[in-house]
């Protein structure tokens, strides 16, 4: 892609900003560009994948039961979703990140890899793009169709039309999937099964910590 080749030739800051939409189309030299460890470099992607993830965690929450009731509540009006949504996005998408960024450390450290973790959470940060994409494809076409029913438990938002809105979300985070085992590959140059088993392991870890709190 021609953004990635230029991505090069301008500041950290620029070419990690071109990448952003780029990992949508062209993923393999972006998560290949995650390999650099120059300073500028790895600072330059903090603000992308701040971006990244707080479209992806508002694109979550948006997506559960309780955003879709928030307006039978008296207290709540669109300004107050709004806010909602962005608080409880950056919270859910921060807590991700970092859990499922040090989960992939630990499965990429379990088979083989000298990586740091930063690098880890860097690569899910942008393994998230679809995900983030999704809360501005996705919703503009929730408000056109159904306006303020949206976030209401009942109404015209039911039936085959949400079917469809939510077969399409879960594409966005097979989507994103796709692109986490992708990037593990090209970033640690390592086969598929190599690749997937350092996810499934990192899922292993997030399962048995889940299972501790759970009999706790």
């Amino acid at each position: 892609m021609a953004s990635v080749d230029a991505a090069a030739a301008l500041s950290p800051d620029r070419a990690w900003w071109l990448r952003v939409p780029a990992v949508l189309v062209s993923p393999r030299p972006v998560f290949f560009a995650l390999r650099d460890d120059d300073p500028d470099d790895v600072a330059a992607r903090s603000e992308p994948v701040l971006l990244l993830v707080l479209l992806a965690g508002m694109a979550a929450v948006l997506a559960t039961p309780t955003a879709g009731a928030l307006l039978d509540k008296q207290d709540y009006d669109a300004l107050l979703v709004a806010v909602w949504a962005f608080v409880a996005g950056g919270l859910y998408g921060t807590v991700g990140y970092f859990l499922f960024g040090f989960a992939l450390f630990f499965g990429a450290r379990l088979l083989g890899s000298l990586g740091d973790f930063r690098r880890e959470r860097q690569l899910v940060g942008f393994a998230l793009a679809p995900l983030a994409l999704s809360l501005l494809v996705l919703l503009p076409v929730r408000l056109a169709l159904y306006g303020g029913d949206t976030f209401r438990a009942s109404g015209p938002d039911e039936g085959s039309g949400e079917t469809v809105l939510l077969v399409l979300q879960l594409a966005f985070v097979a989507w994103s999937l796709a692109l986490l085992v992708l990037g593990v590959k090209v970033v640690h140059g390592w086969g598929w099964l190599r690749s997937l088993g350092a996810i499934a392991a990192g899922v292993a870890l997030l399962g048995a910590i889940v299972g501790v709190f759970a009999l706790v």
